[in-house]
């Protein structure tokens, strides 16, 4: 138990009160609608409205990392400005393989981010699931996908979001010797700063001020931190 426990906190999560700890949220679509009337066709996608409550409510938080997945034209077109209207700055991971789609970014949407102070990882090449790739795939999606974004921005593109959050220990092995800087999940939760594995929450269409309260301010029990923790270890070592 004292093993998994060390494991479990090297890679990353925070069971216990700790000042220096950080809370990473993720948003992937942004639509302009003001509202849903049976929810969206993704639950991950959420208004333009419930975007400005999260970057207000971190505004002046330094213990909160913005991250938006999966290289939408929103990025650009709805993300970018509000978050330099507040001084705010994100770091996106891109899909390589689809930049150029219809409602994806394109080169220059990327480069923009760069110009606009913003950082750029990879989320892949066409967000396939890591945990299933065969060689060639895991040679496109981890290695072809950040030689092309590092191409496109002139900078090396070394931090990576797990498309689904979806990893094993194949998946964290095949990272380490791509020599992949900082891994993104969609654990949940809070995570050490200077951890190799960072836990995500990712924005959802039904989030309201109260959820982001609870999600940047809330802690959970020990029995709670207990079995999340055991949740990621098990999905490291399958």
């Amino acid at each position: 138990m004292v093993t998994a426990m060390n494991q479990s906190i090297t890679d990353g999560e925070v069971l216990f009160g700790n000042d220096s700890s950080i809370v990473n949220l993720t948003a992937h679509r942004i639509n302009p609608a003001h509202h849903y009337h049976d929810g969206p066709p993704n639950p991950t996608w959420i208004t333009i409205g419930q975007f400005k409550q999260v970057l207000d409510a971190i505004v002046d938080r330094a213990d909160v990392h913005l991250t938006l997945d999966d290289g939408f034209a929103s990025d650009v077109e709805i993300a970018l400005p509000l978050l330099l209207e507040r001084g705010l700055t994100a770091e996106f991971f891109v899909l390589a393989g689809r930049l150029g789609e219809p409602g994806r970014l394109d080169h220059e949407g990327v480069r923009q981010l760069v110009s606009s102070g913003m950082s750029i990882g990879s989320h892949g090449w066409m967000h396939r699931d890591w945990r299933r790739l065969d060689e060639r795939q895991a040679s496109q999606e981890l290695g072809d996908a950040r030689q092309v974004l590092a191409e496109i921005t002139g900078q090396p593109v070394d931090a990576v979001a797990v498309p689904f959050g979806s990893y094993d220990r194949t998946v964290l092995r095949r990272l380490r010797q791509a020599r992949i800087t900082r891994v993104y999940t969609s654990d949940g939760g809070r995570a050490r700063r200077d951890s190799w594995l960072q836990p995500r929450t990712s924005l959802r269409y039904d989030l309201d001020l109260a959820w982001i309260t609870r999600v940047l301010d809330s802690t959970p029990s020990g029995k709670q931190r207990l079995r999340t923790a055991a949740a990621r270890l098990v999905k490291r070592l399958r």
